[in-house]
């Protein structure tokens, strides 16, 4: 064992389940820049007391996750056991989660008195002033409902989609089209004079983006109309 070596502890069936991993690579893993679970394990075993080296029984493990291979009983201990990590790596984890809680919160949501977007700002301080605290380990739309639940006391939040009927000119039509298939493309319609004629369906949050790009890729000339 090195000295970067520590324990994944995970309570589960009434019993103990322990593994000892790299604490670089578990971190790694758990913020998603490493994909395979075996590579961050220190043994290739499961342990009921891992500094006394008490393995874990077969039957307990198979009972507990449904399955004795390694690869996905380390999988589960690393996503729900206790991972130790630096308070720096904590710190930088709730971080990155509050940023990809606000963004998807932005991007699929509205305020239903006007139905515009939410700024991710106006997001960011409803959670500061509800004082949201973000779980470092469990996944950002994991943790969504909790967090709306707690900003629509400050701030009116809907999760919609929009439906828009667009109309683009035939000289901006092919290069438009990628945009279009971006946004959620459920239809399309050649029209005699060369206009492309198409509808989208995508979440209500990213209309001021939508015609952003629509407009940045037409000059101002797309027809658009929310149906």
């Amino acid at each position: 064992m090195s000295s970067k070596t520590v324990i994944v502890k995970l309570h589960r069936d009434g019993n103990e389940f322990e593994i000892f991993v790299d604490a670089d690579l578990a971190y790694e893993y758990i913020t998603g820049k490493r994909s395979d679970p075996l590579t961050v394990l220190e043994a290739e075993d499961i342990f009921k007391d891992a500094r006394k080296g008490e393995r874990q029984s077969e039957e307990k493990i198979r009972k507990a996750f449904g399955t004795t291979e390694l690869a996905k009983v380390a999988e589960a201990m690393l996503k729900h056991g206790e991972v130790p990590i630096t308070t720096e790596q904590r710190n930088k984890l709730i971080e990155e989660k509050r940023k990809l809680i606000i963004e998807i919160i932005a991007k699929n949501s509205i305020d239903p008195r006007t139905n515009a977007p939410n700024p991710p700002l106006r997001i960011e301080n409803a959670m500061r002033e509800a004082k949201v605290s973000i779980d470092p380990f469990k996944g950002a739309t994991e943790q969504i409902d909790d967090v709306v639940k707690k900003i629509t006391m400050i701030m009116p939040i809907k999760f919609a989609t929009v439906r828009m009927d667009v109309t683009i000119p035939a000289e901006y039509a092919n290069r438009s089209y990628g945009t279009l298939k971006k946004y959620g493309l459920k239809s399309e319609k050649w029209l005699d004079n060369g206009s492309l004629n198409a509808t989208l369906e995508f979440p209500a949050g990213m209309q001021t983006e939508f015609f952003d790009r629509i407009n940045s890729a037409t000059q101002g000339k797309a027809v658009v109309k929310i149906i």
